[in-house]
């Protein structure tokens, strides 16, 4: 991990990151659907700006981020994993929505994931990365705890009993 960290910086010219990935994609699909987002604040920063007008694909994070995504894909399918479905119950959806949305909110106030604002924060020495953990575990908890409200069992870890079969 380390050493695809120094890659990334060397290649990209600053840390490894993945939402910004994101945040253009959703920000080329607004602008495909008719709303100037050129004109939003946070795209008139001139490196943001610049990604807007070019293509995903020149962007570093968008390509690191497909290659992740087929990365993925493809040792699903090695692995005889791969079973995509639709099918699954509308508690699960919702969670599923609900959690992303907050994921993706937080990601982007805290300027990155768990890989952008805790990983390469705490690589390049700063004190963000470890306020970012410590806020990431309330979020872990609270998930959990929140996890029976949408039909999601929490789900425990089988001890493995002694040979002896007497549970000691």
């Amino acid at each position: 991990m380390a050493l695809l960290n120094v890659a990334t910086l060397l290649l990209a010219g600053r840390p490894w990151g993945i939402t910004w990935g994101f945040t253009l994609w959703g920000a080329k699909l607004f602008d495909a659907a008719g709303i100037d987002m050129s004109a939003w604040t946070y795209w008139q920063y001139p490196a943001a700006a610049r990604a807007l007008e070019r293509s995903v694909i020149l962007d570093t994070t968008s390509v690191m981020n497909f290659g992740i995504v087929v990365g993925a894909l493809l040792a699903a399918g090695l692995a005889g994993k791969f079973a995509p479905s639709l099918r699954m119950p509308p508690r699960f959806a919702l969670a599923a929505l609900v959690g992303g949305l907050l994921l993706g909110y937080g990601a982007r106030l805290a300027f990155g994931c768990n890989i952008g604002a805790f990983f390469s924060g705490v690589a390049s020495g700063s004190v963000h990365g470890w306020v970012w953990l410590a806020f990431g575990l309330l979020g872990t908890f609270a998930g959990i705890y929140l996890r029976p409200l949408f039909g999601l069992a929490v789900e425990r870890t089988h001890r493995p009993q002694p040979e002896n079969g007497t549970g000691q």
